[in-house]
């Protein structure tokens, strides 16, 4: 963790993020180390910049959403079916309009993957960005995280978002980070795991993390087995690498 001065504290005025979905500890930690900045979550690909963002006076009321299109950029929830998602529905997030790259610099495989012709609802029509990520919108027209496509746990024929898992692991105040994986099981399918670093002031509590999950996940969300780490891998842009996890544990 960073020590901001008094001064850099007092004088910040706008906090933006787009490398992941923020918690609701995240946004009171926020709101109370820079009381005076306006906090804009954002989403956004590498192929499209921007997608999304919160307007700073909806951030309380829903401090998990990614919000609502950006200018100049359209964003539909695609189901499984190829057509637009119900509100409360999951689905994939499809970036369409003048904001998306032309594809990747000399690699076809990797643009035909990504770049995909519109969904028949888009009215930009043209290639979009199928972003991977599984994401839903509410009835206000808010957009909100559900986790990667290919990183969904599928277990004794439930879909799980790890995401649900962390945020409800960091939401106890036990650990600082927090990672789900699904584990090849016979009988389930795969297993639910759960990586944790402790949180910088406590121990490492398996009972205390138990009892708390036990709360706030139904049955099949439970994680099968918890490891504690002293330190978390990170990948070159220093997110948590999740494939290096997910190689040491078999998934």
């Amino acid at each position: 963790e960073i020590e901001w001065s008094d001064e850099a504290t007092r004088s910040m005025r706008r906090l933006t993020n787009s490398g992941g979905a923020l918690t609701v500890d995240l946004v009171r930690d926020l709101r109370a180390l820079f009381p005076a900045a306006l906090l804009f979550p954002m989403y956004g690909l590498t192929e499209a910049f921007r997608s999304t963002y919160l307007d700073p006076g909806l951030v309380d009321q829903h401090p998990t959403s990614m919000g609502a299109a950006i200018p100049f950029a359209e964003i539909l929830v695609i189901d499984d079916e190829g057509h637009p998602a119900a509100a409360g529905e999951e689905g994939e997030l499809v970036h369409c309009g003048p904001l998306v790259a032309q594809g990747y610099w000399q690699d076809a495989r990797r643009t035909a993957e990504r770049f995909k012709p519109a969904p028949a609802a888009s009215t930009y029509g043209g290639m979009a960005v199928w972003s991977g990520d599984r994401v839903r919108r509410d009835g206000d027209g808010l957009l909100y995280f559900v986790g990667r496509r290919d990183a969904m746990i599928k277990s004794a024929g439930n879909r799980i978002s790890p995401q649900e898992i962390e945020d409800a692991a960091l939401a106890t105040g036990l650990v600082a980070e927090a990672v789900a994986l699904g584990v090849p099981d016979e009988r389930l399918g795969q297993a639910v795991h759960l990586v944790v670093r402790a949180a910088a002031t406590g121990a490492q509590d398996n009972d205390s993390l138990s009892r708390a999950l036990a709360k706030e996940l139904p049955n099949f969300m439970q994680p099968h087995a918890i490891h504690w780490r002293e330190s978390m891998p990170t990948n070159p842009n220093g997110k948590l690498d999740r494939a290096a996890l997910a190689r040491e544990l078999g998934a």
